[in-house]
């Protein structure tokens, strides 16, 4: 349901309705969450069912022969959750109450008798200051891999950059969609929950939940578990955009494993991503899909997102990057050496090779991992990412892009 998510609390069951009533109107706000009476103390059961409501909004009625009751409701809400607004419901003809309830932490007042126009511009004013609020607030950097073909790497490739930024940046949190997960086997780890345990619960999700879900790696980054057998549930764009709304006002960056998933939620976690890091091989049969997928990816806003990384590159003589640019319609971004001796015993031990330093591979990692985290963010979203051969061409655009190159890797 869309809207303003608002928690009614009075003593007086026939105003509980007028105002549940009166907030519907509005079509912006809705009643998520209606009580008669008031919170007593810090353990009352309705302070933890007004968040598990996911309110944004308590509304206290007050009662003019006997204000107090309310007034101790308001500063124990106030005192006892975070993130969410108070409006206080009274007689404006008694000023003593009007200021008693702002300093006990309402943020409105209203009229008893207001009017739908009233009760609508305070609920309007809330979702201006909300937005500015989130507006200022960093929000994570969000990336996800995709195989252009089965077993190009995709997974081996999201788990070595979410180490490495976890490294250099911390707050990293490494998100498994494929069909079947094998992130944790990457990282050694036996998850408890994961993704279709935080789809199932996003009615009451709040930051300590989301943590709890969380399967967390001994050099600290945080992964969120693909499933350990396949899943026929999907996702609604709904429940995907309050996921990771959450996920990226928790963690500095988000990375997504879809592995070789090609579905609806692949696109919606494309729109979603500021970059889309399509992992291919410079075989023909990768590079015939890697096109195809940029066609599949061009209804959303994710194909000028998506961009290559060549993986377990050898260098073909007469072809080159642009070769590859021309067969799959999209740019290339990185190039992984083919360090298979080092990466394949790795993955069997669950051990991730992004911070051997004596490896080329990892250096690679390290070094893509490092130009993620440092390239700037347009206003739609999108990185500015360039890759080396198309240097001399950014600089007459513009001399403030971001210059990725893989020898900087010691390719």
């Amino acid at each position: 349901m869309h809207g303003i998510a608002v928690a009614v609390l009075s003593e007086d069951r026939e105003r509980l309705t007028v105002l549940q009533t009166r907030l519907e109107t509005t079509n912006l706000g809705r009643t998520n969450y209606i009580h008669l009476g008031f919170p007593m103390g810090p353990t009352d059961p309705v302070l933890r069912q007004i968040q598990d409501a996911r309110s944004e909004i308590v509304l206290v009625d007050i009662d003019s022969h006997d204000p107090q009751r309310a007034i101790n409701a308001i500063e124990l809400i106030h005192a006892t959750t975070s993130d969410i607004s108070i409006f206080a419901v009274g007689e404006m003809s008694h000023p003593p109450t009007i200021v008693a309830a702002m300093r006990a932490g309402a943020g409105e007042f209203l009229d008893g008798s207001a009017s739908r126009e009233a009760l609508l511009e305070c609920l309007t004013r809330h979702a201006a200051t909300r937005s500015k609020t989130r507006s200022n607030v960093g929000k994570a950097k969000v990336f996800s891999f995709l195989n252009a073909k089965g077993g190009a790497g995709a997974t081996t490739l999201s788990v070595n950059t979410a180490i490495a930024l976890q490294h250099a940046h911390g707050k990293v949190v490494l998100v498994d969609f494929a069909l079947i997960g094998h992130v944790a086997l990457h990282l050694n780890l036996r998850p408890s929950f994961g993704v279709f345990d935080a789809l199932q619960n996003l009615h009451r999700m709040d930051g300590a939940l989301l943590e709890g879900f969380m399967t967390v790696h001994k050099d600290g980054l945080h992964l969120l578990a693909g499933p350990q057998q396949p899943q026929s549930v999907v996702p609604t764009p709904a429940e995907l955009a309050r996921l990771f709304d959450l996920l990226i006002s928790h963690y500095n960056y988000v990375l997504i494993d879809c592995s070789s998933r090609l579905d609806q939620t692949t696109r919606l976690i494309s729109d979603i991503s500021n970059a889309v890091l399509l992992v291919t091989q410079t075989d023909v049969v990768s590079l015939w899909s890697a096109g195809r997928i940029h066609s599949f990816l061009e209804e959303g806003v994710g194909r000028d997102r998506l961009r290559l990384i060549l993986n377990r590159y050898k260098k073909i003589p007469g072809f080159g990057e642009d070769d590859v640019e021309k067969a799959t319609n999209c740019k290339v971004l990185w190039k992984v050496p083919n360090n298979y001796q080092a990466i394949g015993p790795a993955i069997d031990k669950g051990s991730p090779v992004a911070l051997r330093s004596n490896e080329d591979a990892s250096r690679s990692f390290i070094a893509l991992a490092n130009a993620l985290a440092e390239a700037s963010t347009s206003s739609e979203g999108a990185l500015d990412l360039v890759y080396q051969h198309d240097k001399s061409d950014a600089k007459k655009k513009t001399g403030g892009r971001l210059l990725i190159s893989p020898l900087r890797a010691g390719q």
